[in-house]
């Protein structure tokens, strides 16, 4: 079967596989991906133990043939640590030299030309793409909005010069809102592809719920930028201290 050229886009998957759920979602998106384009794929997994590696990737393996094109790692946590989800897509970012990157869920499919015309406009006139226009599962299934989560395609240098993912969110959160605010405000050109995106379901913890202890400071955080004028906003971002590590 011919891939489809995606060698310009990476994805970038920060992972906690701590169900059966996550298991089966990691296998089926990264076979999906690399059965479907020649593309590059960034996994970050943060766990007690590499389930991906030990579990994931032989599956993957075996139905794919190469894995050569997935680049793994993984930091062990600690009992009082919770799932930093926007430190591990920096440090991901920073690690990537693609034209395109994709900041991607990895519980999401999304049609094969979605992917092929996110990349195109992310190197053409766009900063930021959101591959969805209306988002559901098919096949009794609960059809459901998709505003802003997912997965987003970026211009890798507006996606760096736009402040990154923004550390200061912790766990589960508005973080996905906030860019979807932060990027028109700075100026960046921001584009949809329209169709379906599709999110396989998975059991949650307390970092992908409401109840996880940041949950209210997050919000508040998100509240508090969304006041900022546009150049209140760009004072913000030039002074944030987590940028620091990715640029000196």
């Amino acid at each position: 079967m011919t891939k489809h050229n995606l060698t310009d886009t990476t994805f970038i998957i920060p992972v906690k596989i701590e169900s059966d759920d996550r298991l089966r979602n990691a296998i089926t998106v990264c076979c999906f991906l690399l059965s479907k384009f020649d593309t590059n794929i960034l996994i970050k997994e943060v766990n007690s133990e590499p389930v991906f590696e030990n579990e994931a990737l032989p599956q993957i393996k075996e139905f794919v043939g190469d894995t050569s094109n997935i680049s793994y790692y993984f930091e062990k946590e600690s009992d009082d640590s919770f799932f930093h989800k926007t430190r591990y897509f920096n440090e991901l970012l920073s690690k990537c030299n693609t034209d395109v990157v994709s900041a991607y869920d990895i519980d999401v499919l999304l049609p094969v030309s979605t992917y092929l015309k996110a990349e195109k406009m992310c190197k053409g006139e766009y900063d930021l793409v959101y591959p969805f226009g209306f988002g559901t599962q098919e096949n009794h299934s609960q059809k459901d909005r998709a505003q802003w989560g997912h997965a987003q395609f970026f211009k890798r240098t507006s996606y760096i010069e736009g402040g990154m993912e923004n550390e200061n969110f912790k766990a589960w959160g508005p973080e996905d809102e906030e860019k979807h605010y932060r990027f028109p405000k700075l100026g960046y050109n921001v584009g949809r592809v329209i169709d379906w995106v599709y999110h396989l379901e998975h059991s949650r913890g307390d970092d992908s719920e409401r109840t996880n202890i940041y949950f209210h400071d997050n919000l508040k955080l998100m509240e508090d930028i969304r006041s900022l004028s546009e150049e209140e906003l760009k004072n913000y971002y030039n002074t944030q201290e987590y940028l620091k590590k990715y640029h000196d």
